[in-house]
């Protein structure tokens, strides 16, 4: 999509401070965190949201799973216990219309949902 902040991203026209990627998935930092470590990981594929996903995305949604314990594993929370949270549409919470998933981590997280 030509206005998608991610996609842009994906594309390096916004600069970001990508922490994982290959040919499918990017992850890189929240540029607002809620936590000392707030990654996003997002499919290259644009997908607006939960919503939107069909039968012929369920790999990459499986794999999303598994480069989000990479992730939790590079940026060193993989055994401390991280949050991963993804919104869908605006009552969700979800500001950006591209899947996302939140990976939180970096203090012991409570109740509160982001």
């Amino acid at each position: 999509m030509e206005d998608c902040i991610f996609c842009k991203i994906i594309k390096r026209e916004i600069p970001s401070e990508i922490v994982y990627e290959d040919e499918e998935i990017i992850a890189f930092k929240d540029i607002q965190p809620a936590a000392p470590i707030h990654i996003l990981i997002i499919p290259k594929k644009h997908i607006a949201s939960l919503v939107q996903l069909e039968k012929e995305d369920e790999a990459l949604v499986g794999k999303i799973y598994t480069v989000i314990n990479k992730v939790a594993d590079l940026v060193g929370v993989k055994e401390k216990g991280y949050r991963v949270i993804v919104n869908c549409g605006k009552d969700g919470g979800q500001e950006v219309q591209h899947l996302h998933f939140h990976l939180l981590a970096g203090k012991q997280l409570g109740e509160k949902i982001v």
